[in-house]
């Protein structure tokens, strides 16, 4: 009896480096599907989710950011997510705190607490809205232009 629970304690351990090992390797894959983290003052983000496996590993990690910006443009046959969105963020004194051109669909930024204005623009048309950030919500915003 006493092989048994051995032979079984020694099976659950080897189950549970299998396992441990296979989620290691699925986070590191996502990891390296993520693009690089930028810094602009006191603002980190980063831009992108071309492709499958880049905006999984995008998806996976928004939770980690303050701000989440993700661009589509309306069609007659659906939306289509846009890349190369010139997006600013202003904070509540008007200072620019990010400038940048969107790398994908999705903007993920970490802000200070406070009170922020984005301005998104796609073909001439520019979408705005007015985000409150702080640590204890997470900020999503979908900003869509119809095409």
């Amino acid at each position: 009896m006493k092989h048994l629970a051995v032979g079984l304690w020694r099976r659950a351990l080897i189950l549970g480096a299998v396992v441990g090992t296979t989620m290691a390797a699925v986070a590191a894959g996502l990891d390296s599907n993520l693009p690089s983290t930028q810094q602009l003052g006191q603002v980190t983000y980063l831009s992108g989710g071309i492709g499958l496996d880049q905006s999984e590993a995008i998806k996976q990690v928004m939770k980690d950011y303050s701000l989440t910006l993700t661009f589509v443009g309306t069609t007659r046959n659906g939306n289509e997510y846009l890349a190369g969105v010139p997006v600013v963020i202003t904070d509540a004194h008007g200072q620019t705190v990010l400038d940048v051109a969107s790398a994908g669909p999705y903007v993920l930024a970490m802000l200070p607490d406070g009170r922020y204005t984005i301005a998104a623009t796609y073909r001439g048309k520019t979408e705005r809205r007015t985000v409150s950030i702080s640590t204890t919500q997470h900020v999503r915003q979908v900003l869509s232009w119809v095409m």
